[in-house]
C-alpha cells in the first residue's frame, strides 16, 4: 500500500500543480481579456476615426472641385457672351472686322474645347460664324430692324447649351 500512495503522493502533487497552473491561467486569462479588449475598442476606435477624415477629405476636395470647375466655365461663357455680343453689334453696323477681338474669341472658343462639351464648343463655333457673317453682309440700320430681329440673337443656342451642361454637370 505504501507503494501505492507514494504512486499516488507524486500524481496528486502533480494534479494540484496542474490546478494550481490552470488557475493561475484562467486568472491570466480574466485579466487579459478585458485589457485585450479595451486596447482592440481603441485600436478600432482610432481606423474608424483616420478613414471617416480621408473619406470626408476626399469628399470635401471633390466639392471643391467641382465648385471650382463650375465658377471656371461660367466665367469663359461669361466672357466669350460679352465679346461675341460686342463683335456682332459692331459686325451689324460697320464692314471692316476687328481681327484681333476675333482672335480673342476664339481663344475662348479654344479654352472651350479643353472645358466643355462639344454641344457647348460647336454652339460656341456656330455664333462666331454668324458674326462673321455680319461683318461679310451689308451694314443694317434701325430702320432694318424688323426683317432681321430673329437673326438678332446669334448667342441663343450657345446659351442653351451652356444651360445645359451646367444643370448636367455631377454635384459631387
Amino acid at each position: 500500500m505504501k507503494s501505492e500512495v507514494a504512486a499516488d503522493v507524486p500524481g496528486a502533487a502533480l494534479n494540484h500543480i496542474r490546478t494550481a497552473t490552470g488557475d493561475r491561467s484562467e486568472l491570466m486569462s480574466t485579466v487579459y481579456i478585458p485589457a485585450l479588449a479595451a486596447f482592440g475598442g481603441s485600436a478600432v476606435g482610432a481606423v474608424s476615426t483616420i478613414v471617416s477624415g480621408w473619406f470626408s477629405g476626399r469628399r470635401r476636395r471633390r466639392e471643391r472641385h467641382h465648385a471650382r470647375s463650375f465658377t471656371k466655365r461660367e466665367q469663359l461663357y461669361h466672357s466669350f457672351i460679352e465679346e461675341a455680343s460686342r463683335l456682332y453689334a459692331d459686325a451689324l453696323v460697320n464692314d471692316q472686322a476687328e481681327i484681333p477681338q476675333l482672335v480673342s474669341l476664339y481663344t475662348l472658343v479654344g479654352r472651350m474645347r479643353i472645358l466643355s462639351s462639344n454641344d457647348v464648343v460647336q454652339a460656341a463655333e456656330r455664333a462666331g460664324h454668324l458674326i462673321i457673317e455680319a461683318y461679310l453682309s451689308p451694314n443694317r440700320t434701325f430702320v432694318d430692324l424688323p426683317r432681321f430681329i430673329e437673326e438678332m440673337d446669334p448667342l441663343r443656342d450657345f446659351g442653351e447649351a451652356c444651360r445645359r451642361e451646367l444643370m448636367n454637370l455631377p454635384a459631387h
